[in-house]
């Protein structure tokens, strides 16, 4: 890389399940797209399935995940590819390793009620795990630590998909990053 080339930023979405995580990384995506700026979502599941399948969701295996996501991340930031990551990411301590891993690290929390997250239920996950049947499912029997100090904070209960990425895209163009 040459010192004229930027290194690239991430947008990494933590929240609960169901707060519309991958809902909001697909539109940035999709606005970044139009802007024409190089980047690459990843999402939660598709990692889960393709970069750390064989994991499971103790805490070791949660921040293993995520620091792999992580690691990825560098590696395209290195040459100037943003990135853009939907994931749970339910540990402070696992994210604050990001922030110093990544120089370009935005931590955006997708804030949501998890009383609205159980409504939504997209994938009938919250409904198995207060039935017993999903062990150490974010939210109901593991814990999931707000950020302490996100850049960016969207709370899809009361902002419409369209207003957050609107606050994404603000924050991006007024840091520099855009």
């Amino acid at each position: 890389m040459n010192s004229s080339q930027k290194t690239g930023f991430t947008c990494w979405l933590t929240g609960l399940s169901g707060a519309g995580k991958s809902t909001l990384a697909t539109a940035l995506s999709d606005a970044l797209v139009g802007q024409q700026v190089a980047h690459e979502l990843l999402d939660g599941d598709v990692v889960r399935t393709n970069l750390s399948k064989g994991l499971g969701f103790s805490r070791e295996d949660r921040d293993t995940n995520v620091l792999r996501v992580g690691f990825v991340c560098s590696l395209l930031n290195k040459h100037s590819i943003n990135t853009i990551v939907a994931l749970i990411s339910p540990y402070e301590e696992t994210r604050a390793k990001l922030r110093a891993m990544l120089p370009g690290f935005i931590e955006i929390y997708v804030n949501c009620p998890l009383d609205v997250c159980i409504e939504r239920d997209p994938k009938g996950l919250y409904r198995r795990a207060i039935a017993g049947e999903i062990p150490e499912f974010t939210g109901i029997s593991s814990p999931y630590e707000p950020p302490n100090s996100p850049e960016i904070i969207v709370s899809t209960h009361q902002e419409t998909v369209e207003e957050s990425v609107d606050k994404i895209l603000n924050y991006l163009s007024t840091h520099c990053f855009l």
